[in-house]
């Protein structure tokens, strides 16, 4: 009988333990990007070294099909003020995921979503010019139920090697 109490009690304790992005490896395409859901309190460092502050609220919208998002810089120098809106979706049809992007500063940007291992990316297509394959990115990563990064990373080279431009702290709202 003792032993019949300790395999279920292991097992509960084994699932407990698991990484968030472990569990996420066999997700459906669709919900790749779920873990984003929710509001967020941001922080950053910004190049004068101080800290910059701001929220996100990821909702979905259109029957649950599309992921809206809401980015303010509420605390941060020259930057408070800047806004910014995303509709990313999944098309079923062709398997892909696409965001757009705009903001208050009259940036657009279109990115395709993918998935490499635990890490979440969108990019903007290749634009080659003089020789030049420049290439934008955002990559979400160390992603746990109250927590993640974003990285917001730019090439030259067509996606060989990436700069740091933006990293962004991610922490569940507790509202």
């Amino acid at each position: 009988m003792k032993y019949l109490l300790i395999i279920p009690i292991t097992i509960l304790f084994s699932f407990s333990t698991l990484d968030l992005a472990e569990v996420s490896q066999d997700l459906p395409e669709e919900t790749w990007f779920d873990f984003w859901l929710g509001k967020w309190d941001l922080s950053w460092k910004m190049a004068d070294g101080k800290k910059g502050k701001g929220t996100n609220h990821i909702l979905k919208i259109l029957d649950g099909k599309v992921i809206q998002e809401n980015f303010e810089a509420t605390d941060a120098g020259q930057m408070t003020g800047f806004k910014g809106m995303s509709l990313s979706t999944f098309n079923p049809q062709t398997k892909t995921w696409n965001q757009a992007w705009a903001d208050n500063q009259g940036g657009y940007f279109s990115f395709k979503g993918i998935k490499e291992g635990d890490k979440r990316i969108f990019m903007t297509d290749i634009v080659k010019k003089d020789d030049v394959e420049f290439v934008q990115r955002m990559v979400f990563y160390d992603i746990t139920a109250n927590s993640l990064t974003w990285d917001w990373e730019s090439s030259k080279d067509g996606g060989k090697e990436w700069k740091l431009n933006w990293r962004i702290n991610y922490v569940r709202a507790k509202n």
